[in-house]
Order: structure tokens, then C-alpha cells, then sequence
């Protein structure tokens, strides 16, 4: 059964304590923004708030070699398994 869940693109601006959450339309227009505690707990609150705005099937990360490193080591899966 195909998702009702419209699509979006999840981008992370990363920094030392807090790290800034950005939901994009496919066509680019912001949705919402919001900043996320940099620690696991951080991580899967971003990743849930994330998902409750659409169906997260791209993403991307600013500074993945220093305040990002903990970020993008996170386990992620973006789409359920069928």
C-alpha cells in the first residue's frame, strides 16, 4: 500500500553543542526548522522530529569531520524494510 506521508530533504548545520535541523520540500521551500542537543538523545529526537514532518528519503550534513562526526555516525535507516 502506497504512504500518504508526503516526501521531504532533512539538512543539518552543524555545531558544538547544538546542532540546527532544517525540513525541505522537494522543491527546495524550508518547512521548519529546529536545534537538537549534540549526543545520542539529540540524534533520535532530530531523527523523529524529522520524520513527523514527511517521509525523509534524502539528507544531508554540514561538517560530517568535526562537529558532525558523532552525527554521521548515527544509525539511520530512512526507509522501512518491505
Amino acid at each position: 500500500m502506497p504512504s500518504t506521508q508526503h516526501v521531504v530533504v532533512l539538512g543539518v548545520d552543524t555545531h558544538g553543542e547544538v546542532h540546527v535541523a532544517a525540513v525541505i520540500s522537494p522543491l527546495g521551500k524550508i518547512l521548519e526548522t529546529e536545534s537538537f542537543p549534540v549526543m545520542a538523545a539529540g540524534y533520535r529526537q532530530l531523527l523523529v522530529w524529522a520524520r513527523k514532518r514527511g517521509a525523509v528519503r534524502r539528507a544531508g550534513t554540514e561538517g560530517t569531520g568535526t562537529f558532525g562526526a558523532g552525527l554521521s555516525r548515527y544509525p539511520v535507516r530512512f526507509t522501512s524494510k518491505t
